[in-house]
């Protein structure tokens, strides 16, 4: 009879590996603390509710401040110490109000490309995530040589999925305000372009089981992003358009920047006829719904991908 009760329980353990190795959660958040110093509690316990969660990592989709605060070097300091304070790895994907923003005389008047150079060395110094429990991150500069400034954009694997960070900004990806901007936007925007063409090209040559790309910008707040000359998002949406097309496997895109969260299919076969069915979109929350998305990936569906709102009373706004 013990040997019998023994056996059973052997194979509900060799079952519950079996199960609990095909499905794995991460959390995507952006676009917070706004309201300073008010939304710290918030924020900090959001932290506390994400560590109970317990998620291989977690996924910051940018704007870690308002367009209103101060782009300081002691700010960044707070950020990086939030960061710190989660039990897992964290990445980071910067948004506009870190940057290129920071001309706006409430954010104190900066240099917009000097803010960009001090992110790039506070924040992005080595290869190494953010967390208590980091995990190493491939970055662009380090597999892409003609590519070496962009140190933000990078990729990790989990379970077979594909994990990309990307640097893609509100404010129309920079493409705008004078020439300086325009022909940071230009270079960035080749690079990023690459990016996403190498991790494609990577996530076929390895079988990869589906791809995710983190960025902040709504690239789809409007139908006129993806065609008009003066869209900065333009060639990305294209690029993402005809990769995920020919990927064919699962695609899921994160980003932040309108607060407000979705989940839809915003692209379309590059005849336009048809939804791209295996691209999902989530948007997160942000500003004053200081709040994040639980993502769990299960390998063994076809379509891998199930959200879950991460919302307490101790985070809402009211």
């Amino acid at each position: 009879m013990q040997k019998s009760k023994l056996f059973i329980y052997l194979i509900i353990f060799l079952f519950h590996g079996v199960c609990s190795s095909q499905s794995f959660k991460f959390v995507a958040y952006a676009d917070m603390p706004y309201s300073i110093p008010n939304d710290y509690p918030r924020y900090e316990q959001l932290i506390r509710e994400i560590n109970k969660e317990n998620p291989s990592f977690s996924f910051f989709l940018g704007d870690t401040k308002s367009g209103a605060t101060p782009c300081t070097n002691e700010y960044n300091q707070i950020v990086k110490n939030y960061f710190n304070q989660f039990n897992n790895a964290l990445i980071y994907s910067v948004g506009d109000n870190e940057w290129t923003d920071c001309h706006r005389k409430p954010a104190g008047s900066y240099d917009t490309l000097e803010r960009l150079d001090n992110l790039r060395k506070f924040f992005f110094a080595n290869d190494s995530s953010f967390g208590k429990n980091p995990i190493r991150l491939v970055r662009q500069a380090d597999v892409m040589k003609d590519q070496a400034l962009y140190v933000e954009n990078s990729y990790w694997v989990k379970n077979g999925f594909l994990f990309v960070s990307l640097h893609i900004p509100s404010s129309n990806n920079n493409f705008e305000r004078n020439l300086a901007s325009v022909q940071e936007y230009f270079k960035r925007n080749d690079a990023n372009l690459a990016w996403i063409k190498h991790t494609f090209d990577l996530a076929k040559k390895e079988n990869m089981k589906g791809i995710i790309l983190g960025f902040q910008a709504d690239m789809f707040f409007s139908q006129q992003m993806a065609f008009e000359l003066s869209s900065g998002f333009r060639d990305t949406i294209r690029t993402l358009t005809e990769q995920a097309e020919s990927f064919q496997k699962p695609v899921l895109l994160l980003n932040g920047d309108s607060h407000r969260l979705v989940i839809d299919q915003p692209l379309k076969t590059t005849n336009t006829k048809h939804v791209l069915e295996n691209v999902i979109r989530l948007q997160t929350m942000g500003d004053n719904q200081v709040q994040a998305v639980v993502v769990e990936v299960d390998e063994s569906k076809e379509q891998p991908f199930t959200f879950r709102p991460l919302i307490t009373k101790s985070t809402r706004p009211y």
